[in-house]
């Protein structure tokens, strides 16, 4: 069944559910953002329990009063809800959508949110800073991935089937939105060097995490000139870079502040 034949109605929903489960993934890196910030990290030393209990929802009495435990085990709670959403969401995928690659992509993140499960109980487990910047690198793949499975039951990937015209600026365009993804995705990974007390802040981390910024900007800049040159007539292609441009400005402030 190909996705023009598709019932409206699933790829309405499945793409409503789509973005409620990005919703609960943003909630979730937030939260694991405050986690990092007051350092409760190690607030439960023990995984998967939490202080040797199995009870998810009441590991300690009155654990939500104390700000490290709320912080931590608020994080594998909503991690966990995470998880079941990608699945649910995978399986959907799996059974509705009749693009192998998009069968393939769900897989992909049911197997990232595993990853990074995993990866944060050996975090707890082996006291380790360094596999907690590389949990903190994961996440934004499995944001992404996430992200892009949306995108792609959206009606305007769907109407235009992702294509853009053979030409030449095309083929500039593709290339500049690979460059802005490969550098964007570094630079989150020398920002997590950053951001995990002991994991970096060395002076060349910092020049590295710097010269990074610049790089992006320039890169997506290159991204929002060829757009705006050459593909007047995909305004949803303009309207994206535009939104590219502006939450790359957003973060730049942030980082000057």
């Amino acid at each position: 069944m190909s996705p023009s034949r598709s019932p409206h109605s699933d790829w309405t929903w499945r793409r409503r559910f789509s973005m409620a489960t990005v919703a609960l993934t943003v909630l979730l890196l937030s939260w694991g953002a405050v986690v990092t910030s007051i350092g409760a990290g190690m607030a439960f030393p023990d995984w998967p329990t939490s202080l040797g209990s199995y009870n998810l929802l009441n590991p300690v009495e009155g654990w939500w009063e104390v700000p490290a435990y709320l912080a931590e085990h608020g994080h594998r709670l909503i991690a966990s809800l995470v998880g079941l959403f990608t699945v649910a969401l995978a399986a959907w995928t799996w059974w509705e959508d009749p693009r192998a690659w998009m069968r393939k992509l769900g897989i992909a993140a049911v197997a990232l949110v595993i990853l990074q499960g995993i990866l944060g109980g050996l975090r707890v487990l082996w006291v380790s800073l360094d596999l907690a910047m590389v949990h903190a690198c994961v996440a934004q793949l499995f944001f992404a991935v996430l992200v892009a499975m949306t995108l792609f039951v959206t009606d305007v990937w769907r109407i235009r089937d992702g294509v853009l015209p053979n030409t030449d600026a095309a083929g500039r365009l593709r290339g500049w939105s690979y460059a802005a993804a490969i550098v964007i995705y570094l630079q989150i990974v020398l920002g997590a060097l950053l951001r995990h007390p002991g994991a970096g802040m060395s002076g060349g981390y910092t020049a590295l995490h710097v010269t990074g910024a610049f790089v992006v900007v320039g890169t997506v800049f290159g991204v929002l000139v060829l757009a705006e040159k050459h593909f007047d007539a995909v305004p949803a292609l303009r309207r994206t870079a535009w939104a590219l441009t502006g939450a790359m400005g957003l973060q730049f402030a942030l980082g000057l502040a």
